[in-house]
């Protein structure tokens, strides 16, 4: 591994790059954080004397290029909301190309593992064929490979870092995160389902560090990399230990792939989830064994420990309410 020149969060004010900067800070790395909302990264970033806040717009290639001068590494986390994913591989294309322009070295996309569409077999190496059924699959599989045929162009080396799904404190866009809210609130947790169908979770904290050390280890670069969670668990599992947490038991409402589409009829966001559910009766279980192999051995989190975490801070979160608004509290 090298010392490395200074890393950019591009879409940095979600759940991933907050982690990823928390590790950048922890190892007393300067960094950039880009995104459109100069509030949005006021608010998460603005205490961190390491981060600089820049602003861009990713529809302008002059802004993406400025927003990635003098980096060395780019760390991609720009989402789409989920019925517009078409605009994926465009995006892709603008910025690989004013992160060139700009002279960055590297650039990490964080992945997931739709371009793999269903699993031959638990766990899934890297070797598994990319052969994505779903039309969210099809245009993260684009995106992905305009970034590794970008690798050794013009002096850039690239990545992709498949994650499966994840959880943490006060992450809204986990699939577990109704359960830490009705747990905390006392009230019933609306899951996607089935849930008794064993699910990899990554506690979303344990990807800081390794995409900070990747910044600074050229020979991963070239090739896609698995992050794995610590082993599979179910959601009602989850729930159990949730509620147990806050002395209750679990109260679920669980949508499957039929109500999904029932409210579809009413709720586009709704209706983009049926295409994916498969993941949740054929989950994909990714085996990072070649990434351990690579950077040494990866901490984890393990289940009980994370729900806690998520757990007590929803519960936080839920008391901060009541103290802000004691009549909604009361009246619930």
């Amino acid at each position: 591994m090298q010392a490395t020149g200074k890393v950019g969060l591009f879409g940095a004010a979600g759940a991933a790059g907050q982690v990823i900067a928390a590790a950048l800070a922890a190892a007393g790395r300067d960094y950039r954080v880009v995104g459109r909302s100069r509030e949005a990264l006021e608010a998460a970033f603005g205490r961190d004397p390491h981060a600089e806040i820049v602003t861009w717009n990713p529809d302008d290639p002059a802004s993406i290029r400025a927003a990635a001068q003098g980096l060395q590494t780019v760390v991609y986390l720009v989402g789409v909301p989920y019925d517009q994913f078409a605009a994926h591989p465009p995006l892709m294309e603008r910025t690989l190309a004013g992160v060139t322009a700009a002279g960055v070295e590297r650039f990490i996309l964080i992945g997931t593992v739709y371009p793999y569409g269903r699993a031959r077999g638990n766990p899934v190496s890297e070797s598994h064929p990319r052969e994505p059924h779903t039309f969210k699959g099809r245009m993260r599989l684009a995106q992905e490979n305009l970034v590794l045929a970008a690798h050794g162009r013009d002096g850039l080396s690239t990545l992709v870092l498949r994650l499966p799904d994840f959880y943490g404190p006060g992450i809204e866009r986990s699939l577990l995160n109704g359960v830490f809210e009705g747990a905390a609130h006392g009230k019933r947790a609306q899951l996607i389902g089935p849930v008794d169908v064993p699910h990899e979770f990554i506690y979303l904290p344990d990807a800081g560090p390794v995409v900070e050390k990747l910044t600074r280890t050229p020979q991963a670069y070239g090739r896609w990399w698995h992050l794995a969670g610590a082993g599979t668990i179910t959601q009602r599992e989850v729930a159990r230990e949730a509620y147990a947490l806050a002395g209750r038991e679990p109260k679920l409402m669980v949508a499957g792939k039929t109500l999904l589409r029932v409210l579809g009829l009413f709720n586009p966001l709704m209706r983009e989830l049926v295409e994916m559910n498969y993941l949740m009766t054929e989950p994909v279980v990714l085996d990072d064994s070649a990434l351990t192999a690579l950077i040494g051995p990866i901490e984890r989190t393990s289940y009980a420990e994370g729900i806690r975490h998520a757990f007590e801070a929803a519960r936080a979160a839920a008391a901060a309410s009541a103290r802000a608004n004691p009549t909604a509290a009361n009246a619930a």
